[in-house]
């Protein structure tokens, strides 16, 4: 069985092709400036091959008629035709009480429709594709792996916000918790890698979107993010944790709205806004090694907002055997994993900073007789959702 893993932006388009006879991934590529008034560049690698074309793109529907048509290529591409792709399983993010793994319906798009203000960088970009690909390709399944669904074993006292019980009971506020696919394939692998079916692990995933993950087993026992993907930890470009009622003191002082405050923490807070450089973690890095004290002050927020969670998740878990660090940030800054794992040792953690500085790849970088493994993974969400919607199409 075939099955291609989409990863969707409003302007952008990425996907990976995978034999799930074997879990190989046969291709990957991506499309951008979609919908826009310019060339899309469009780039697929299929085995050692690449082809890049541009060319303009004017919806999701078309982009992925795009890559079906560079896939099938007869000189270069790894499929003889369309009908071998048994389904499309996309990475979604948010539809309520309408969680878990779920072929695409009209029901599951309204809900994520409706609930748009949860997740607006996310929900409106994959309602829209959904609904395009629907329509032009009625024979091929569309799977929706929530974001969420992993978060599902979390008890009550860990997912309940002390908020009016009508507001968790009617409108479903309480913590939901992302990056699920992430967590998953992190709980799993560190099983495979560890041979324990029964570990305690903190998840760091740590990037553009950043949350952390308490396991048992691989089941998710307590999570960063909340209710919404802003929550949490600091993120690229939004806030993260933030006392709500510091709004009412801005709104009056500064004379904006609260959608515009909400919009400027969405867009303009987190990294971005505390370093007043960029949003992206290496440059940061660089502004603060050349003498920025603003670069140098995000960087030490978002490290103390890892620890503190560390921390926090050491007592929900009684202890843990490992710290996993992945995504982008967690597989590649040094400096971050030095500094969230400094002045652990009344846990007996340990970090050896020569394996941490050549870490590539799965490794152990704990020292020898720290108590707790330190590890970098690379995640792998495309392989989890390709599973579940294998799962998801085999079961109907």
């Amino acid at each position: 069985m075939k099955v291609l893993v989409a990863n969707l932006g409003s302007t952008s388009f990425k996907y990976g092709l995978f034999d799930m006879q074997t879990e190989t991934q046969l291709a990957r590529g991506g499309i951008d400036r979609i919908g826009q008034d310019a060339d899309s560049q469009c780039v697929v690698t299929i085995g050692d091959h690449r082809q890049d074309v541009q060319q303009r793109i004017p919806d999701h529907a078309a982009a992925v008629r795009m890559c079906l048509d560079q896939l099938t290529n007869p000189e270069h591409g790894c499929l003889s035709s369309v009908d071998e792709v048994a389904a499309i399983g996309f990475k979604a993010v948010f539809a309520g009480k309408l969680s878990g793994i779920r072929i695409v319906d009209e029901d599951l798009l309204a809900a994520m429709d409706a609930l748009a203000d949860v997740a607006p960088a996310h929900n409106p970009p994959y309602v829209r594709a959904m609904r395009q690909l629907r329509e032009a390709f009625p024979a091929i399944p569309l799977v929706a792996a929530l974001e969420t669904a992993f978060h599902e074993t979390i008890a009550e006292e860990y997912r309940t916000y002390a908020v009016p019980y009508a507001w968790r009971d009617q409108y479903d506020v309480r913590r939901w918790g992302y990056h699920g696919a992430s967590h998953r394939y992190i709980g799993t692998r560190m099983a495979q890698l560890t041979g324990r079916n029964d570990l305690k692990v903190i998840s760091c995933h740590l990037g553009g979107s950043s949350s952390i993950c308490a396991m048992i087993g691989g089941e998710s026992r307590s999570t960063s993010m909340g209710m919404t993907p802003q929550s949490g930890l600091p993120q690229n470009n939004r806030v993260g944790d933030f006392d709500p009622f510091a709004l009412r003191l801005v709104k009056r002082l500064s004379g904006k709205d609260y959608n515009e405050l909400l919009d400027e923490l969405a867009s303009q807070g987190g990294l971005l806004g505390l370093s007043g450089v960029s949003n992206d973690l290496r440059d940061i890095e660089q502004a603060a090694a050349n003498g920025n004290a603003q670069a140098e002050l995000a960087l030490k927020v978002y490290t103390a907002d890892i620890k503190r969670y560390i921390g926090q998740f050491l007592a929900v878990l009684n202890g843990a055997g490992a710290i996993v660090f992945t995504g982008g940030i967690g597989e590649n800054s040094r400096r971050i994993r030095r500094d969230v794992c400094a002045q652990m040792d009344y846990v007996g953690l340990k970090l050896d900073e020569d394996r941490s500085q050549a870490a590539r790849g799965e490794m152990k970088i704990s020292a020898d007789d720290s108590r707790i493994e330190v590890w970098t993974v690379p995640t792998n969400e495309e392989i989890v959702v390709a599973r579940q919607t294998v799962a998801a199409v085999t079961s109907t």
